[in-house]
């Protein structure tokens, strides 16, 4: 996995492409897109929550301090990071 803590500062917005129904559990950075693949359903808000974890846990902090901003039923979201 990409060392992404540089991401953590509060007020950074995050942009991401979802895979939900994946093989893995991962996110890869590369061409300027963030790819975040989770094995979760999309349903009943179950990914959303799958990629806000996995996500927090790349870029080092708690699930609390990432918010949706944009995207809750696309495969293109935008999280922020909150202090």
């Amino acid at each position: 996995m990409d060392d992404l803590t540089h991401l953590a500062r509060p007020g950074t917005e995050i942009a991401v492409r979802v895979t939900p129904r994946a093989g893995r559990n991962a996110v890869v950075a590369g061409d300027g897109v963030l790819r975040v693949y989770v094995t979760t359903v999309p349903e009943d808000g179950k990914a959303n929550i799958a990629v806000q974890k996995l996500l927090a846990k790349a870029i080092g902090v708690a699930r609390t301090r990432l918010v949706l901003v944009r995207g809750a039923t696309g495969r293109d979201k935008l999280f922020r990071v909150d202090e």
